[in-house]
């Protein structure tokens, strides 16, 4: 990332996006599971940002690469049956991905907390947003190539 913070100069190794409560109601790859507004914003935002990785961070299955099928499931992150950050460390070491950097976690902030347990220096850009509406503004841009802080 350049210091002005320029998006046309910066390219994460891998972005990780938050999964998403509507879903299809049948097996799907999870770059087709997940049909809510606010992942597909996130999913754009990513792609503008032509990361070597894109994988989705679901409440119950945890790191998912676009093309893995998954079943649809109704668990929500922070719920007893939830992905867990010890878990995630875990698929992370098993994948080789936990050396990545730049990585980027778009989400929310418990989305963020658990990327951050695996890569602790994980930019942000939607910290401080405050509600979905400026999130919301922010992945637009960001979908747009604008400039963004991503701290």
């Amino acid at each position: 990332m350049t210091a002005d913070g320029n998006l046309d100069h910066f390219r994460p190794e891998l972005v990780v996006i938050p999964c998403g409560s509507s879903k299809l109601s049948r097996a799907a790859r999870a770059a087709d599971m997940y049909i809510g507004s606010y992942h597909r914003a996130c999913r754009k935002a990513a792609d503008a940002l032509q990361p070597d990785r894109v994988l989705i961070l679901s409440a119950r299955y945890g790191l998912l690469d676009l093309d893995d099928v998954i079943e649809p499931y109704d668990t929500s992150h922070g719920t007893t049956d939830a992905i867990t950050a010890h878990a995630l460390l875990e698929q992370a070491t098993a994948r080789d991905i936990v050396f990545l950097d730049p990585v980027v976690a778009l989400g929310g902030a418990r989305h963020v907390s658990l990327v951050r347990s695996i890569w602790p220096h994980v930019l942000a850009p939607l910290a401080g947003a405050g509600g979905m509406g400026r999130q919301r503004a922010r992945l637009a841009a960001m979908s747009k190539g604008s400039e963004a802080d991503l701290t």
